[in-house]
């Protein structure tokens, strides 16, 4: 069985409170099992209550915590968790983190572990007690044994970023946060002064053949969870910014055979009210069934 559980769907930052009651407000991590493999998927306040959770459970099914952990970027609020991550406070926890590459002298490791030093956390990284693996990754696909694979994304996002998409005896799920859709970014309007004919039509065909390579990868998946931070009428004060709408992640899903796509990495403005209503403005919109990311919701590819 392959199935994902929520327990952080925010971006930006945390926003507890009256209005984010039913959905959360946790930001981004979830939970993936492969029969009892355990993923888990980004670092965020989520990873908390997630931590607390295995520690009852795991822990006491299997007399240790063995999780990989995949890293969509190194933006804070994917992985302010890791520090009350209560796992990694035990000896015996085996604990596999692999993100992408960095191509600065700011390694994958060194970036978590930042935040795990006096200037902002009263405990140090050395104090951890799991043993901790650190891997980098580009574009690639993992075989992870026991017929689960990983296979890796770039997106468009302010920072390099991945998605996954992870495969188990028939069942996908795929994972596309932080991402924005690809754009000619070249003039289009005659008018404007350096306008190029010829570069804006590159423009227009690169941007087409980028966006169908995530179309490529999502193709077939059970499960998409998508980022939606924005309403349409929101995107355009916040082009650029490395974040889709609503009708961006329907656009992707469109004529793929995706099965359930789950609207992802909530803004911390958006409240209870508003993303109800949004899922209910979108179903049946596409083939795809449509379903708003909650906290503690649990679905099966």
């Amino acid at each position: 069985m392959l199935s994902v559980r929520f327990w952080g769907v925010r971006g930006s930052i945390p926003c507890p409170g009256p209005d984010t009651v039913i959905y959360g407000g946790n930001t981004t991590c979830l939970e993936i099992r492969a029969d009892d493999r355990l993923i888990i998927a980004d670092l965020g306040t989520g990873l908390r209550p997630l931590g607390d959770w295995l520690m009852a459970n795991d822990l006491k099914k299997y007399g240790k915590i063995k999780a990989d952990i995949f890293v969509t970027h190194t933006h804070w609020d994917h992985i302010l968790g890791f520090p009350m991550f209560t796992p990694a406070y035990i000896r015996g926890t085996e604990l596999r983190i692999t993100g992408p590459v960095s191509f600065d002298n700011n390694t994958l490791k060194s970036i978590i572990e930042t935040q795990l030093s006096y200037q902002y956390w009263p405990v140090t990284a050395g104090e951890l007690a799991a043993n901790i693996e650190y891997n980098q990754i580009k574009e690639t696909t993992l075989d992870m044994g026991e017929g689960l694979s990983m296979t890796s994304k770039f997106l468009n996002h302010t920072i390099l970023c991945l998605g996954y998409r992870f495969d188990y005896r028939g069942k996908s799920i795929a994972l596309i946060f932080d991402h924005e859709p690809f754009r000619n970014l070249f003039s289009v309007n005659p008018a404007d002064e350096g306008y190029d004919e010829e570069a804006a039509k590159e423009g227009e065909i690169a941007a087409a053949e980028e966006n169908e390579k995530i179309r490529n990868f999502i193709k077939g998946a059970d499960i998409v969870v998508h980022d939606t931070q924005y309403m349409e009428e929101e995107y355009t004060s916040h082009t650029g910014w490395g974040h889709a709408t609503f009708e961006h992640a329907i656009n992707a899903v469109n004529g793929v055979d995706v099965k359930k796509l789950v609207f992802f990495h909530h803004d911390p403005a958006h409240t209870d009210s508003q993303l109800e209503q949004l899922e209910k403005k979108y179903t049946d919109t596409t083939t795809a069934k449509i379903i708003m990311a909650k906290e503690k919701m649990t679905l099966e590819a």
